[in-house]
């Protein structure tokens, strides 16, 4: 008897092992549930980091707080540092630590920057491993290999496991670049001066942006990564205005001073476009722009809001909701930080279904997401990478100090 029980006492213990190495947590009875949000909260790119973490709210709200017997709990934490001004990567280190060390942490909602990605996929990874999902990283390399333009390591080396958990609800910029350089193209834009702020998202978008322009035939009189922490950019503007390209094109985000950029190059008597990418639609940028910030051309991987509205009637009741509720409007990436937060309680109600409440399982129930209908006005699916199948990139410019759409870009 004794050693039966003790046989027995073994095998329970080894389950309860193998529950907490998958994340397992409560039992048919219930619990808690939690969901980590990690986004930037104060700094630059505030604007967009806020907008996605109220939206998670948002979407737990409509949700309910209950999950069969399970209560669910979204906590947010900001990746930004006083320091930086912007995300900081000892503290997205230790908020995606916070959330790996804590068994009742089932799923991870962000980053925005794609930099931050890079860190704590691989921790996450490795706990579980607890899925990630992100409704605004756009860096090729977090999921896919590009010769040329992501490291030859890259994506094998953020999951060390081999097993993939991170998903995104944007497509990557290797779509993204080569939309605004072709865009360009149609504009009758033959010369342009490259600015990157040097990182992943920021150069990865240039590099894929000036390979497509030289293969359409547009000069690149110069392509060079910016100091971020530089107040005065005169000199570089000086050096920009002097060359006379069509265009300046940036790559990068709100958090990286394109704004102190347009004021240097407009001072510097430069009188011709300038553009960017979806890092750049921020109402960030366009308070530390001003008025140099009107006429900028913008590419998105998405849907902007006023279109967003016309297209989808759950999108705009989704809107409506997020300005009562919060008293003003949701930056861009908002529509698709709600989206991340639905398709992740989606997963999370599945795994409590079937009394499978592990990360593993929520994991497992993100990537067959197969079909999803949320508030994007289409149905989608992530592929094996855990990329979007929605691919759609608009053409936006900045008019009195607000995006206006302007059409699919091709």
């Amino acid at each position: 008897m004794n050693r039966k029980f003790l046989v027995i006492a073994a095998l329970a213990i080894a389950v309860a092992l193998v529950a907490v190495a998958c994340g397992g947590i409560g039992g048919a009875g219930g619990g808690t549930i939690k969901i980590i949000s990690s986004t930037p909260l104060t700094g630059g790119d505030s604007a967009d980091g806020i907008s996605m973490a109220n939206s998670a709210k948002l979407a737990l709200k409509n949700h309910g707080p209950k999950s069969g017997n399970y209560t669910l709990v979204l906590e947010t934490l900001d990746d930004a540092s006083a320091a930086r001004g912007a995300w900081d990567g000892d503290v997205e280190t230790s908020n995606a630590n916070k959330a790996v060390a804590d068994k009742s942490v089932l799923g991870y909602l962000g980053t925005y920057n794609s930099g931050a990605a890079k860190l704590s996929i691989p921790i996450l990874n490795q706990a579980g491993p607890m899925v990630m999902v992100s409704g605004a990283n756009t860096y090729a390399g977090l999921t896919k290999s590009l010769p040329g333009l992501t490291d030859a390591d890259e994506p094998n080396k953020y999951y060390p496991t081999g097993v993939r958990n991170y998903a995104r609800i944007v497509a990557p910029d290797d779509l993204q670049g080569a939309v605004g350089a072709r865009w360009a193209k149609d504009r009758g834009v033959k010369s342009v001066y490259i600015l990157d702020d040097q990182q992943l998202y920021g150069k990865g978008i240039a590099d894929v942006y000036e390979k497509t322009a030289t293969e359409l035939g547009i000069k690149v009189v110069g392509h060079e990564g910016i100091d971020t922490k530089a107040t005065d950019y005169s000199a570089l503007a000086t050096k920009i205005a002097d060359l006379k390209p069509d265009s300046v094109y940036f790559g990068g985000v709100a958090s990286s001073n394109p704004g102190l950029v347009w004021k240097a190059l407009r001072s510097a008597g430069y009188k011709s476009e300038l553009s960017g990418p979806d890092g750049m639609m921020s109402e960030n940028f366009v308070k530390a722009a001003g008025q140099d910030a009107e006429g900028t051309l913008l590419t998105f991987a998405g849907l902007p809001l006023d279109k967003l509205d016309e297209i989808s009637p759950e999108g705009k009741k989704w809107h409506e909701q997020y300005v009562k509720e919060f008293g003003q409007e949701p930056g861009v990436y908002g529509s698709y930080g709600y989206e991340a937060a639905l398709v992740v309680l989606k997963a999370i109600d599945a795994c409590v279904a079937k009394n499978d409440v592990t990360r593993k399982c929520v994991r497992d129930e993100v990537f067959n997401t197969k079909d999803f209908t949320g508030i994007l006005g289409t149905k989608w699916s992530f592929d094996a990478n855990g990329d979007t199948t929605v691919t759609v990139m608009t053409q936006n410019v900045i008019e009195n100090g607000k995006f206006k759409y302007l059409g699919i870009a091709k």
